[in-house]
């Protein structure tokens, strides 16, 4: 077994120097880049700083390494990262072992098409290409409910937690508070989601914390996946200057109180002890410390070793005699007591696993999700573009959609797995640069219709997306892809009659106020950005 992971790692870094000489030439093959010679551009060009850019608007934009994975001789680690994002997960052959007993795709890359995230589905096919959308089932209040974690495939004799076959999704449409008309006539659409899940699909009975839970109680969501590019550009914004931006809007607007009140946070991340800056809804603090092999494919590693399932599912697959009758079957090490219920139930509640992505495998890949760059921004010295950038901002969208940041120290720590140092060379840095993510990384309310679950959503960055269609083959937006364009998304901000009114309500009734050409130039500016 040594001497085939041996070789099969062999295989892996025979392919990696192939590609990193690919990669050296690769923006210099495109007619895109720089068109003007690095010299002479403003910062507003070099969208993740000296460091994080990169200036190839090719198909291939999203996937490039910072400068600073070059500068620090980490070409190796990125792409050896970069297969385990790739690669689908099996379940026995290495270094891509470990997937099951239950997972949710085959392989990140299955949701984050072009390194991008999927467009919007109007059925939910876990094995389809480019669904990146997951199911949040929730109650009333938003709450997820305790007894679902969104796996939809399941490794013999296991079953999943729903039928996914089964899940229904309507798009409707919907008229806003003007009728989906601009004052010069111009019209638009606007269409939500409507989803539903029967009862009979549910393998695992709805419940919460213990307590029973009526389908007809259920809200449903659907949640798209957010684009890895970035992201660790982002990390390297410090806590203070974050938290001076949640205290700054503080004062003008109502802020969600689950992660800020009275000026200091009111949730941290409890196992890095920073705040939460990622993710739709403010779920994560960093991406340095990454659990999605973990939470979606069930691939153990150091300092994760139990199953991914939660309580209720190990009760009910114990339960099942057609699990039962054939467990020990796929599982005869787990014959430990002759009695299947007894140790289908102790097998998903062991955090005793054995390891299966090696801790080196691991490093690498985090090297790689922090060493993505930012494509550059484009046609800034166009003169329509400059137009829409003054009106983006005199409209009042850089309120949110802050324009730049300036990078912290970047010093890396995490007292766990993999026991990351200030200054760890294995990872990329990104010290004091001057970064244009356009976003505030504040957490907003739009009073959309079939909200978010909680109805507050992080301000999205909005660099790069305008490469979306070229890179991914769509220009779907939003938590949901609701958005099927810019106009879509910025329409679905005025929002008024859905129990509140939308926090960029005032700023929607200024973009349909203008002119048909000033609201072109603002979309050309975002679609430039």
């Amino acid at each position: 077994m040594n001497q085939m992971r041996y070789n099969t790692k062999a295989l892996f870094l025979s392919a990696a120097g192939i590609l990193l000489g690919l990669l050296s030439t690769s923006c210099q093959k495109d007619p895109g880049c720089d068109p003007k010679g690095e010299e002479e551009l403003a910062d507003e060009w070099y969208a993740g700083g000296r460091l994080g850019t990169t200036f190839n608007s090719t198909a291939s934009a999203y996937e490039d390494p910072t400068p600073a994975i070059e500068e620090a001789g980490l070409e190796f680690q990125f792409k050896m990262g970069e297969f385990f994002f790739e690669r689908p997960f099996n379940s026995s052959q290495r270094p891509f072992n470990g997937r099951g007993p239950l997972y949710s795709r085959p392989s990140c890359e299955t949701c984050h098409i072009g390194y991008g995230h999927g467009w919007r589905i109007t059925k939910f096919d876990p094995k389809e290409w480019g669904n990146s959308t997951e199911l949040e089932i929730c109650n009333a209040d938003g709450d997820l409910l305790s007894f679902f974690s969104p796996k939809f495939q399941g490794m013999p004799p296991f079953k999943s937690y729903l039928d996914p076959s089964k899940v229904e999704i309507n798009w409707l449409e919907y008229t806003d508070d003007w009728g989906n008309t601009f004052p010069d006539g111009e019209k638009y659409s606007l269409i939500y989601p409507e989803v539903k899940i029967p009862e009979d699909a549910y393998y695992v009975k709805p419940s919460h914390h213990g307590k029973p839970v009526a389908v007809e109680d259920i809200m449903i969501r659907l949640k798209n996946a957010i684009p890895f590019f970035g992201n660790g550009l982002i990390e390297a914004i410090s806590d203070e200057d974050l938290l001076a931006q949640w205290q700054h809007e503080a004062q003008f607007t109502e802020l969600d109180p689950s992660r800020f009140a009275n000026g200091q946070w009111t949730a941290i991340d409890s196992i890095t002890m920073r705040p939460f800056r990622f993710g739709h809804f403010l779920e994560l603090s960093t991406f340095t410390f990454d659990t999605q092999h973990w939470a979606n494919f069930n691939v153990t590693r150091p300092g994760l070793t139990s199953v991914n399932v939660t309580k209720e599912y190990a009760l009910t697959a114990s339960k099942d005699p057609e699990v039962q009758a054939e467990f020990y079957r796929y599982y005869p090490e787990w014959n430990k007591t002759g009695d299947p219920e007894k140790d289908i139930y102790n097998y998903f509640m062991s955090n005793d696993h054995p390891e299966e992505m090696q801790l080196e495998d691991y490093v690498n890949y985090m090297t790689w999700l922090r060493g993505l760059a930012v494509p550059a921004a484009r046609h800034m010295d166009d003169p329509v573009v400059q137009r829409g950038k003054k009106l983006f901002t005199e409209i009042g969208c850089a309120t949110c959609h802050r324009p730049s940041w300036t990078t912290g120290e970047d010093l890396l720590t995490y007292p766990g797995e993999p026991q990351y140092t200030p200054n760890d060379p294995r990872m990329p840095h990104y010290p004091h640069q001057t970064i244009w993510p356009y976003t505030d990384l504040v957490s907003h309310r739009l009073y959309m219709k079939n909200d978010v679950r909680k109805g507050w959503i992080r301000t999205p960055p909005l660099w790069g997306k305008g490469l979306m269609r070229i890179c991914t083959g769509h220009d779907d937006r939003l938590y949901d892809a609701r958005a099927r364009n810019v106009i879509e998304a910025i329409m679905w901000h005025g929002c008024s009659r859905e129990g509140g009114v939308s926090q960029a309500r005032w700023t929607t009734e200024k973009f349909r106020e203008l002119k048909r050409e000033d609201r072109e130039a603002i979309v050309k500016f975002i679609e430039a950005i």
